[in-house]
């Protein structure tokens, strides 16, 4: 089961940070979230 979950967690992950790259700064700025933070955010989302 820890090997189907890692593999969930991994795909939420890359699906965040694919949805996070396609904001404009201003979008991200509006959400409060600057372009380098995207890695953080999406792992904070995933885990």
């Amino acid at each position: 089961m820890n090997l189907i979950q890692n593999f969930r967690n991994w795909r939420r992950y890359r699906e965040t940070m694919n949805e996070l790259s396609r904001l404009s700064n201003r979008e991200l700025a509006d959400l409060g979230i600057s372009r380098s933070e995207i890695p953080y955010v999406a792992r904070k989302s995933s885990f």
